[in-house]
């Protein structure tokens, strides 16, 4: 990215890198650890915490660097003090550890990364989340944290939420009003399940159920919720409104009502099938008859919508950016403005049984879809972050939502407690209302 490159070519003359730390040694984290490791000057992976220490070490070996096992404080601190880059099963390590500038979560989880990202802002360590379950499960609870610590706590550029944040930014900034800000996907189907997607899972070393939450739309509602938290924008309706179209972004501008997405304040969306794919998009208006005759001279057209978009999310190829970003400019990528403006709730993806205790995201269980959190307070539905491990009371028919007085939680459980904690600030009348579960 301009300007960063050169910061950070600096930072590699005098010897001064970027000291970041990962948790998890997934297909992701070794791709950002390549790209940081080989082709990112001005920068360094200093550790990975990973509960498998021997994919923590594959991470490094790939970019022929030896790393050092350290599960005590005294060899960790040691090994990165004299330069050496470490590998732990102990998260916390790096969360103390005066040698790491930021932490970037890359788990995926979102009881395991809640602890360790509440353990890092204890410690007062900055944090990029490549982690949208977490993020638009408490995000915003984790933000008010982070902002009484003075550390900074941002999504991720490179997967799709950073990318449309960038897009939106651009736009603002040359004076259009963003309208609506979407992603660009290839399939929906809610009922994928890790049987139907383990062929493809094998094939790019991902885990089934992570193939299953991109395939039945749980994935791109996190995604999506995390960029309504950023913007303030809501969904048009439970789900989005998720046309299907097999030409290019820029043809869809007359698919949608402008007034209406100008008096909502604009919305988050999705489409399947167009062109760029997997890309994302903004659609914008502008007032000023100047500013129109250049778009229209730029080739935007006549309006009333203008079609921005981008069109491709490199994952760990833009990572090192939000790092950059983030150290040495204090610029936060993405992050809720305040409370949920869109949360993600849990629908049964087949019919099920009381007594049943719910599989995990991308399980058989259970989809996500997006809905205003104002609704979901009103209606007390059951984030699907909150999902995993709830037992049902009662039985539930395939594409029911379920709600928090369907289902026993383990309310003890530090998610539930910052969960109720985000409840109680945000929507304080809902709180009060709460029924015990």
């Amino acid at each position: 990215m301009i300007i960063i490159d050169k910061f950070l070519q600096r930072r590699e003359q005098e010897n001064n890198p970027i000291k970041v730390g990962i948790i998890g040694a997934g297909v992701m984290a070794k791709g950002v650890v390549n790209q940081v490791m080989r082709y990112t000057p001005g920068m360094k992976v200093t550790t990975i915490a990973n509960r498998t220490i021997s994919k923590a070490l594959a991470a490094y070996q790939y970019t022929n660097t030896e790393a050092q096992v350290c599960n005590t404080p005294e060899s960790f601190e040691e090994c990165l003090a004299t330069g050496g880059v470490a590998v732990t099963d102990n998260p916390d390590l790096l969360c103390q550890s005066n040698h790491i500038d930021i932490i970037v979560e890359m788990t995926g989880t979102i009881h395991y990364a809640a602890a360790i990202v509440m353990k890092a802002i204890e410690h007062n360590k900055h944090v990029l989340l490549f982690n949208a379950e977490l993020d638009a499960t408490i995000g915003p609870i984790l933000k008010v944290y982070a902002d009484k610590a003075g550390v900074m706590l941002s999504g991720g550029d490179g997967d799709q939420p950073g990318v449309i944040m960038n897009l939106y930014r651009f736009v603002k900034s040359i004076g259009l009003t963003p309208v609506l800000c979407g992603n660009i996907k290839g399939l929906q189907d809610y009922y994928r399940t890790p049987a139907t997607q383990a062929g493809f899972a094998a094939i790019w070393d991902m885990t089934p159920e992570m193939v299953t939450s991109f395939a039945d739309g749980t994935k791109i509602s996190f995604e999506q919720a995390c960029v309504a938290n950023a913007t303030g924008m809501g969904v048009a309706k439970r789900g989005m409104i998720g046309l299907n179209y097999n030409g290019h972004i820029d043809d869809m501008t007359t698919m949608y009502d402008v007034e209406m997405l100008k008096a909502s304040g604009g919305i988050v969306d999705y489409v399947v099938g167009p062109k760029p794919g997997p890309g994302v998009f903004v659609y914008a208006t502008a007032d000023d008859p100047m500013t129109q005759k250049y778009l229209d001279y730029g080739k935007l057209g006549k309006g009333p919508l203008y079609s921005f978009y981008t069109p491709y999310h490199l994952c760990y190829f833009e990572i090192p950016h939000s790092i950059a970003r983030m150290v040495l400019f204090n610029d936060v990528v993405m992050a809720p403005l305040a409370g949920p403006v869109v949360e993600v709730i849990t629908i049964a993806k087949t019919n099920l049984k009381a007594g049943k205790l719910l599989d995990g995201l991308g399980g058989f269980d259970t989809y996500g879809q997006c809905e205003n959190a104002n609704v979901v307070q009103q209606e007390n539905l059951l984030p699907i972050g909150l999902a995993e491990g709830a037992v049902l009371k009662r039985d539930v028919a395939k594409d029911e939502c379920i709600t928090f007085d369907d289902v026993t939680l383990d309310e003890s459980s530090l998610v539930m407690r910052l969960y109720r904690e985000q409840t109680a600030l945000f929507f304080p009348v809902a709180a009060q209302n709460e029924v015990t579960v």
